[in-house]
């Protein structure tokens, strides 16, 4: 049961291991781009591809999933970033249970954005969790984490590239180890749970009063949607890649101090500043902020 990028790659995972895949649930096909053409999720298409049969419900609680999952009759579900709660009667019915695989080293960052809100709170250090599947959402038992390092400049986009194949193969070594009779079973504490909320396009304006490392996180962090977003010089940008100066000013957060060949260099918080060095003006393309200003003179105040 999954539905992006990031669940797809476990999928394939287990397609590539010779799992026996009884069925694939995933989100019902969503209109995109202008045309609101209906297109099938990533994992629908991984399934499809490897002859899988696949089911996208509208509801989980009207009792129709549980008839098919009762014909299907599966020894074990695993959950990979489906986007709906399964009610209980769902989760007893496996003989060995419901697992996840959750895209942050719990307690930390239950909910539906955790990579992003790791890379947004700054944290260095982030991972992948596997875990029994409980009625609260992300708070069963953890039987496997697996961490890595998050760069300095590293989007949220890049991040999830980087954690969908670890999460692959740790989601192989926990059914490998469940199969076994091995799998360990550690509890959570409650009392370290941090929460993940969903990212809106609200949170997309920079704040220009925080400290250049906050705005730099907000850069990065907000990739690949919605995107961090300012005026600069009274054109409104998306932004994309930024870098701190060794610069100081007495200018008001936000001001444009300089713009030229190597950027754009904006006030923040603190009296310090960033070179924004990469942007996407309204109805533009993305391109180095050097590239735009070239057509785009900007006065700096």
């Amino acid at each position: 049961m999954g539905t992006p990028d990031f669940a797809a790659c476990s999928l394939q995972k287990l397609i590539d291991e010779g799992y026996d895949i009884a069925g694939v649930f995933c989100q019902p096909d969503k209109p995109k781009n202008r045309g609101h053409k209906l297109q099938a999720c990533a994992v629908k298409q991984t399934a499809l591809a490897a002859g899988l049969k696949v089911f996208q419900p509208e509801k989980l609680r009207d009792g129709t999933v549980l008839d098919i999952l009762r014909q299907l009759r599966p020894e074990l579900i695993v959950v990979v970033a489906y986007g709906r709660i399964l009610p209980d009667d769902i989760l007893a019915l496996p003989r060995c249970g419901c697992v996840n695989v959750h895209g942050s080293l719990l307690p930390a960052y239950r909910g539906s954005a955790p990579i992003q809100r790791a890379v947004l709170n700054g944290e260095k250090i982030t991972g992948v969790s596997t875990m029994y599947l409980a009625a609260e959402m992300d708070a069963g038992d953890v039987i496997y984490t697996a961490q890595t390092e998050i760069g300095d400049t590293e989007t949220s986009g890049e991040l999830f590239d980087r954690l969908a194949p670890l999460g692959a193969e740790l989601l192989v070594r926990t059914l490998r180890d469940i199969e076994a009779g091995t799998a360990p079973r550690y509890p959570q504490d409650h009392t370290r749970a941090t929460y993940a909320p969903p990212l809106s396009r609200e949170e997309s304006p920079v704040d220009w009063s925080a400290d250049p490392n906050m705005v730099l996180r907000h850069i990065y962090g907000m990739q690949p949607w919605p995107c961090a977003t300012a005026e600069l010089g009274g054109t409104a940008f998306k932004l994309f890649a930024a870098k701190p100066t060794d610069n100081a000013t007495d200018k008001a957060p936000g001001t444009v101090l300089a713009a030229g060949k190597n950027g754009i260099e904006v006030a923040c918080g603190g009296g310090r500043t960033i070179l924004v060095t990469e942007l996407q003006a309204a109805g533009g393309k993305r391109m180095p902020a050097g590239a735009y200003l070239l057509g785009h003179p900007m006065e700096v105040g």
